[in-house]
Formats: C-alpha cells, sequence, structure tokens
C-alpha cells in the first residue's frame, strides 16, 4: 500500500499541472482577448481546415455511392413544383383560356375555376413552404455530423475512422473546453452586473455596465466556436430606437449584444435565466415582464413607448417573428413592434449550416438538448448585416411597415420573404386566409359585373 503513494502523489501532481495548463490557454488565448474584442485568427484557420475536410469526405461520398450504385439524396432547395408568381385572376384567366371558348373576363362563375382551388391545394400539400420552415435546413454536403448523415454509409474505413475522431474532438476536448467558457462568461455577467448595480447611476456605471455586457456575451460567443462576419457596423442601431431582427436561434441574442449594446424585452422567468435577468436588470434598463403582462398588448406598447421616448436608454432588441424559422425565410412581423412610433433598425442574421445548424426546433428539442447539439458542432458561422435605418411613412399603418422591414431583411439575408405567421409552429390555419381567397375571387366576379353595368 505505501508503495503505491508516490505514484498516486505523481498522478495528483500530473493532473494539477494539466488543470493549471488548461486555464492558462483558456485565459490567455479565449478570456482575454474576449475582454478587449480582439482575435488572434485561430477560429479562421480552424474554420479552413473543416471545410477542406468537409469537401474531401462529401467527394468520397459521392465516389463510393457511384461505385456500389446508391441514389444521392439531393435536398430541393427551392421547392419542387416550377412556378411562376402570378395573381388569382391571371391564374384563373389562363384556365379559363385553355378550357373555354367563353370571354375570359365573363363575370359568370365556371366549373373550370374550381380547377384553379383544387391545383393550389395539391400544390400546396406536395410542396409545403411553411411546415418545411420548421425542421433542419438541409445539407447538399456532409459535414461529419450523424445528424446530418443524409448520404452516409459505410463507404471506406478511412471515411468511418474519420468520422470516429470527429465524435472525439467533439465531445472529449471541444465540449468540455465550451462548458468551462460558458460557465465563465454566465458567472462574469452575474458577478458584474450586480456589482454594477450597486453604483449610483450616471457616465461611470453606464460605461462599466456596457463593458460587462460585452465581455461576458463575447465569451460566451467563444463557448459556442461563433465566428461571426459584421457587415456595415455604421448603421448600428443607436439610442431611442428599436432594433428587429430575423430569429433562427436563441443564440441570436449573444450574437448581436457581442457587437452591441442593446436592452433586452421578455418575460421573467424563474430558475438559473431568472437570476441571470435579475442580475442584469440591476445594471441596465432591461424590460421584463410578468407572465400576466405579456397578454396585455396595451401595458407593454405602453413600456416600450415610454422606453422609446428617452433618448438616452439603448435601444430596444426585438425578433417580431415571436417564433424560430429554420434559417431559410423570413415570416410575418408581429406589428406591435412597428405602431410604437420609434425609428427601426433592421438587421437581417444568416448561419452556415455547414458547421452547426443553429436552428432551435423547439417542438421537437429542450433548451438543454439544443444547447448540447450546440457545443457539440463543429462552430456556429454567421454573418449580419445592419441595414440603415428605417421610419413609418405617412401612408403606412404598421402592417405595412412591418412588412417593408421584413423584405429588406429577407433581401439583404438571401432568405425567403413569406406572408405566413410563424404561429403556424403550433396553431392551425386561420380562418382569415381561407377568407382572404374567398374575398378576391367574390372581387373578381363582382368587380366584372359593375364594370360591365357601368359600361
Amino acid at each position: 500500500m505505501f508503495l503505491l503513494l508516490p505514484f498516486d502523489s505523481l498522478v495528483v501532481n500530473l493532473l494539477g499541472i494539466s488543470i493549471t495548463v488548461l486555464f492558462t490557454l483558456l485565459l490567455v488565448f479565449i478570456i482575454v482577448p474576449a475582454i478587449f474584442g480582439v482575435s488572434f485568427g485561430i477560429r479562421k484557420v480552424y474554420m479552413k481546415t473543416l471545410l477542406k475536410i468537409f469537401q474531401w469526405a462529401t467527394l468520397r461520398i459521392e465516389r463510393g455511392a457511384k461505385e456500389k450504385n446508391h441514389p444521392l439524396y439531393k435536398p430541393y432547395v427551392n421547392g419542387i413544383i416550377a412556378k411562376e408568381p402570378m395573381s388569382l385572376e391571371e391564374e384563373i384567366k389562363e384556365i379559363r383560356r385553355s378550357g373555354s371558348g367563353k370571354a375570359l373576363d365573363t363575370p359568370e362563375f365556371e366549373l373550370s375555376d374550381i380547377f384553379y382551388f383544387c391545383r393550389k391545394g395539391i400544390e400546396t400539400i406536395m410542396d409545403d413552404e411553411v411546415t418545411k420552415r420548421f425542421s433542419a435546413e438541409e445539407l447538399e454536403s456532409w459535414n461529419l455530423l450523424s445528424r446530418t448523415n443524409y448520404n452516409f454509409q459505410y463507404i471506406s474505413l478511412r471515411l468511418t475512422v474519420l468520422w470516429g475522431l470527429g465524435v472525439l474532438i467533439r465531445y472529449c476536448f471541444l465540449l468540455p473546453l465550451r462548458i468551462a467558457l460558458a460557465f465563465t462568461g454566465i458567472s462574469l455577467l452575474v458577478t458584474g452586473t450586480t456589482v454594477v448595480g450597486y453604483l449610483p447611476n450616471g457616465r461611470c456605471k453606464e460605461f462599466l455596465s456596457k463593458h460587462v455586457h460585452l465581455m461576458c456575451y463575447r465569451i460566451c460567443v467563444r463557448a459556442l466556436t461563433a465566428i461571426i462576419t459584421y457587415h456595415d457596423r455604421e448603421n448600428r442601431p443607436r439610442n431611442g430606437g428599436i432594433c428587429v431582427a430575423n430569429h433562427t436561434s436563441p443564440i441570436d441574442v449573444i450574437i448581436l449584444a457581442s457587437d452591441g449594446y442593446y436592452a433586452m424585452v421578455g418575460q421573467i422567468h424563474g430558475g438559473l435565466m431568472g437570476v441571470i435577468q435579475r442580475a442584469m436588470v440591476k445594471a441596465c434598463p432591461h424590460v421584463w415582464f410578468e407572465r400576466s403582462e405579456v397578454k396585455d398588448r396595451h401595458l407593454v406598447a405602453k413600456r416600450l413607448t415610454e422606453h422609446v421616448q428617452d433618448k438616452s436608454k439603448l435601444p430596444i432588441l426585438i425578433f417580431p417573428e415571436g417564433t424560430c424559422i429554420n434559417n431559410t425565410s423570413v415570416m410575418m412581423f408581429k406589428k406591435g413592434s412597428f405602431e410604437i412610433g420609434a425609428t427601426v433598425y433592421p438587421v437581417a442574421i444568416k448561419y452556415d449550416p455547414q458547421f452547426g445548424d443553429a436552428f432551435w426546433n423547439s417542438s421537437k428539442y429542450g433548451m438543454v438538448t439544443y444547447l448540447l447539439r450546440m457545443m457539440t458542432s463543429w462552430a456556429i458561422v454567421c454573418s449580419v448585416w445592419y441595414l440603415p435605418p428605417m421610419t413609418r411613412q405617412p401612408e403606412e399603418d404598421a402592417v405595412q411597415f412591418a412588412n417593408r422591414v421584413k423584405s429588406a431583411i429577407a433581401r439583404q439575408g438571401g432568405l425567403v420573404d413569406l406572408l405566413w405567421d410563424g404561429g403556424l409552429k403550433r396553431e392551425k390555419v386561420k380562418d382569415t386566409f381561407k377568407e382572404e381567397q374567398q374575398k378576391l375571387y367574390s372581387k373578381m366576379i363582382v368587380g366584372n359585373h359593375e364594370d360591365r353595368s357601368r359600361s
């Protein structure tokens, strides 16, 4: 027994040295650069290396599939039905032209008109542009993650060994490192904002609060190995305004907050999130609502209006879609944020799914499972565009203004601009959508009647 003591002492010493070296590396290469907002370029080299590995793996899969006559899965990026945008009236006239000898502007109902609605219904079922926005974005190449292995089968020993090596790196090295960084960032955020909260209001408190938030969010960003490219920084949101962005993931918040200083809006939570919220609001005027207050639209609008009217307060960060969409499109913006009358600063966020899927499918994964998936991905790579500020025009209502902002975000981010409500993720289609189609058809028939009677 006594002969083992020197060996035990050696193991303890080696373990202590390893922990010390690891902490020193974290401090020197990650935490300190995060505090000052600088980068050594290690993550970009890491990303370029991964891209070369992904390209080789994909080519090897394609070659192996051809040798074994396996069909390759190719995702439909733009849908499976080719169609040109046409109005209801134009499409019905096209059907009448091909199947009826009557005048195209006849006011009477024609049986052939039914085929338009039948065809639209079948197209919607076959090429559903809504439901597929709530599932993971489909990749054309393989990124060595088993969650995206549409085409992966056993092709070769080298490819299988490479995949296994990737699993070891992601779970045995990257995951512990990222958990340590996330714990460090959250701990510093709670501690720092609590201490700053005791200072009297003034420029000193505002300066310290800003830099504590930026420092902690940058550490959390590095906990995801996030590689972010910011464009047009001269358009960053300013005090007294509202920043609106498309919503893919809960990490959208830290992606934006690591480059700017925002007042957050949200519901008060319990547990760890509640501790963080209470600490943050001491140092910065965030807008938190009780569960009962969230449903009161007038109260929410009043609180937001009071905030933006004070030009000394930080810009509010809001995601008007109200739910996460899978990085391929932008869905309907809730009009509440656009009724206030404040200057709106649009921001477009686009993730690169090759390195890791940032989309949170909340109906399939809980928060813990989602964060585990994020921290075991290769990296989170995204681009952020700050668009020029926009204001509501005199002739616009809140819905039109929201649609104009949404279109600008979709255009800049290369996303599909959809009119559907993101609430369809959990709810049925509202009757108003069906009524809208009925009104358009009725207007076409009744309008022709009125035009004919006038002539």
